[in-house]
């Protein structure tokens, strides 16, 4: 089928000045030595969850550019993964999800994937980089953007790919520009729409970025499917400048850390990038982005954590929704524009009834 969506990865911009602001400290209860720059960890509440799970059994699929194979905070963590992007044509899977693709040939923007697979399950307290939101989920690779971007054929394969090889949590950082909604609510193009259904009959729960325009609704693939929508906040949960507002026709939609983009590192999201990518914070390895790529791993941890405790797809959505947490009025589970049900809270999620 031709692809009528040409689909990009979705990190923000960095630079600029900082807005004079006061931060949530983050708590470094590991030892991972840049867990204190992890302020998103602690916004989320992630560290208060892990005495009740740690999303051990689970295995999150990164569908995005790729992942840094050698890495030393995911190696470990990392299970099969494919290929999707410069296959051929007559090919439909090939390689094993490494961010280098087929040609061996790394680009510096197919670091988004590494960057979004440590956020959700880095390695942690091992002594290195960062610490994950599911520190015992497994990271599928799934290579289906090169460049950047991709065609929704190849992303549709590889969300199917994922959830036939075991994958419990889709993570979709990755979108379509304004307006090109309409192609899947006119049944034009429903290819990653369809394999998220698909993903879903499987038991898979897919989390999908708002994009990074500023417009009123979440973009494709989040507006029209059936997974979670995902905006961004900044370290002071204020609902981020350059996020698309949490909103979608069925209301399946919060928000996450995803920083400020027009900052200083600090006011960004830490994680993961391959070794061998020059940082723009200056420590090799790591690295800081905005966008709402890196909200939506947040969410995806926690539905990592969630569907550990042994949570079906609908019931591990209803607590990540009626959990949530709108800041100042301290509202949970109730819907507004600016925040969608609110950010979400792994420490109240997990503590759910079922």
């Amino acid at each position: 089928m031709r692809a009528l969506r040409r689909t990009t990865a979705l990190a923000g911009v960095l630079g600029l000045t900082a807005l004079a602001a006061t931060a949530t400290p983050a708590h470094a209860a590991t030892n991972d030595p840049l867990r204190a720059k992890q302020w998103g960890l602690t916004q989320v509440r992630a560290e208060q969850a892990w005495p009740t799970t740690r999303g051990a059994g689970t295995t999150i699929a990164v569908v995005d550019t790729g992942v840094d194979l050698a890495h030393p905070d995911l190696a470990a963590k990392l299970v099969p993964g494919a290929t999707f992007v410069g296959c051929g044509a007559k090919v439909t899977v090939c390689s094993d999800g490494n961010w280098k693709g087929t040609d061996g040939v790394g680009q510096d923007v197919d670091s988004h994937g590494t960057h979004v697979s440590g956020i959700a399950a880095a390695i942690t307290n091992n002594a290195t980089g960062v610490a994950g939101v599911a520190p015992d989920a497994s990271i599928m690779p799934i290579k289906v953007l090169e460049d950047g971007s991709g065609t929704t054929d190849d992303i549709a394969a590889g969300i199917r790919w994922s959830a036939d090889h075991g994958a419990d949590v889709i993570n979709l950082s990755l979108g379509s520009l304004p307006g090109t909604q309409v192609l899947s609510i006119t049944g034009l193009d429903t290819a990653i729409e369809d394999a998220i259904d698909y993903a879903r009959t499987k038991g898979a729960v897919s989390v999908i970025a708002a994009g990074n325009t500023s417009t009123i609704a979440c973009t494709s693939p989040g507006f029209s499917s059936t997974g979670i929508c995902v905006g961004s906040t900044d370290k002071n949960e204020v609902h981020s400048a350059f996020s698309e507002l949490p909103v979608k026709p069925d209301l399946k939609v919060v928000s996450a850390p995803g920083g400020f983009a027009f900052g200083a590192c600090d006011d960004d999201v830490w994680s993961t990038v391959p070794t061998e990518v020059t940082s723009s914070c200056g420590v090799a390895g790591y690295d800081a982005f905005a966008g709402t790529s890196m909200a939506t791993p947040h969410v995806a941890g926690v539905a990592a954590l969630l569907l550990a405790q042994g949570r079906t797809v609908d019931q591990t959505e209803e607590a990540i929704l009626t959990t949530a947490r709108t800041p100042v009025v301290g509202l949970r589970g109730q819907f507004s524009p600016l925040y969608g049900y609110g950010i979400v809270d792994a420490q109240a999620a997990v503590a759910a009834a079922r």
